[in-house]
């Protein structure tokens, strides 16, 4: 009896990584620069908080990025999987380019983006403001499911804001609002209202 329930428990896992793998495989697009635009920010005064569950949301800034997805991570179980069901790691200008991202090595983990270069392809600045880690948020279901089905190497366009998001249990989260800073705290917060491939 203890066999088939330890074969049952395999196909269950080996099928849902099989689809994870299937659902998260990179795309492969030509060289060159996929996204020459630099992001869009507008700043805006602070208004009424947007209340999502238990999280009151203070937009900082309209937000518009079409850049290429470097990396992706969901997040399932940490403080801000109620919130922010994943991170994307996004590259525009020279970050959008394979002839960049071949020399670099990109991974993201604990709300973190990563990357490593033994050489570096361009300087250490224009890697650091041609790429940001972007929690996203989504604004709607149908938001959620199409952020969900991104795949890293797509270009895709972001519409929304750049938000501040404080928990009634005091947990709170703040977003970037600058493309030059790297660390802790340099990670945009964005709901996400609008998703283009």
């Amino acid at each position: 009896m203890r066999y088939p329930v330890l074969l049952v428990l395999a196909v269950l896992y080996f099928g849902w990584g099989g689809y994870h793998w299937l659902r998260d495989r990179p795309v492969y697009p030509a060289d060159g620069v996929l996204a020459p635009e630099e992001p869009q920010q507008v700043q805006i005064a602070r208004g009424p908080a947007v209340q999502i569950g238990r999280w009151a949301l203070t937009p900082r800034a309209t937000y518009r990025v079409t850049a290429r997805i470097l990396s992706k991570e969901t997040y399932n179980f940490d403080a801000l999987a109620d919130l922010i069901p994943e991170d994307l790691a996004l590259g525009w200008g020279p970050m959008s380019d394979n002839r960049v991202l071949k020399s670099i090595e990109i991974t993201q983990s604990n709300r973190f983006y990563f990357w490593h270069a033994d050489l570096l392809p361009i300087s250490r600045d224009d890697i650091v403001s041609h790429s940001a880690n972007t929690h996203v948020i989504p604004g709607s279901s149908l938001v959620a499911k199409q952020l969900l089905r991104l795949r890293p190497g797509q270009v895709v366009t972001l519409t929304g804001e750049l938000v501040d998001g404080h928990r009634t249990d005091g947990l709170y989260i703040n977003t970037s609002m600058s493309r030059t800073d790297s660390g802790a705290g340099a990670c945009e917060v964005m709901l996400v209202s609008d998703v283009r491939l």
